[in-house]
């Protein structure tokens, strides 16, 4: 019996897992570093120590200044979700409507820091809806690592197998799958590979569908 839904947040529940793809380029261009889009899309979900690794691995530069460029491309992305606002993904308030009614513990696990999540959460009025909110700086490692969602359980009080995790990235699945959580991926950028799919408890086109599973 699944008695909580854990979510992903950045490309899950509210569309902004594109920024991530445009700004991280543009980016890492301002400080010189010429990213594809396979490997913006590489960045997903990634979370500590894992994120500055990847990128200094992936340049061939021990001395890429992660810090620097990551708090360069919030300041500009955040320029542009001022302006543009942000959406939901579909069907995010009816599945979180039909989750309260079922008595269905609601939390959100993301890569984002706690300020901007709570903000983000706030500015489409999805905040209320959760019980909890767990966010990567809270653990030691992020996203693939299990640690988010192994908290996230620990913080609701319940076990991984009584928890589904909804999540849009691979390094996303990875993380509550290896935390023993049943994974429903709804994918956002790129569909799931064949390994991918082995270890997931459902793959779904919008939110909505989850309905399904309770």
């Amino acid at each position: 019996m699944i008695k909580a839904v854990i979510f992903d947040m950045d490309g899950t529940l509210i569309d902004t897992e594109k920024y991530y793809r445009i700004f991280w380029p543009k980016a890492l261009a301002h400080f010189g570093y010429e990213m594809s889009d396979e490997q913006a899309l590489s960045m997903r979900s990634l979370g500590r120590p894992y994120a500055p690794k990847h990128l200094k691995e992936m340049f061939h530069d021990e001395n890429l200044d992660y810090t620097t460029i990551r708090n360069y491309r919030k300041e500009i992305m955040e320029e542009c979700l001022q302006k543009n606002g942000i959406e939901l993904k579909k069907g995010a308030v009816e599945l979180l409507e039909f989750l309260k009614t079922k008595n269905v513990k609601r939390a959100i696990a993301t890569a984002t820091d706690e300020e901007r999540a709570r903000k983000y959460l706030k500015q489409i009025g999805l905040e209320p809806y959760f019980d909890k909110i767990i966010c990567a700086t809270m653990v030691e490692y992020g996203k693939p690592s299990p640690d988010i969602y192994e908290y996230a359980c620990r913080q609701l009080k319940l076990l991984p197998e009584e928890c589904m995790a909804v999540e849009d990235s691979p390094n996303g699945v990875l993380s509550a799958y290896r935390a023993g959580c049943k994974v429903v991926m709804v994918p956002d950028q790129t569909e799931p590979e064949e390994a991918l799919k082995e270890i997931l408890y459902g793959c779904v086109e919008n939110l909505l569908e989850i309905r399904k599973y309770f």
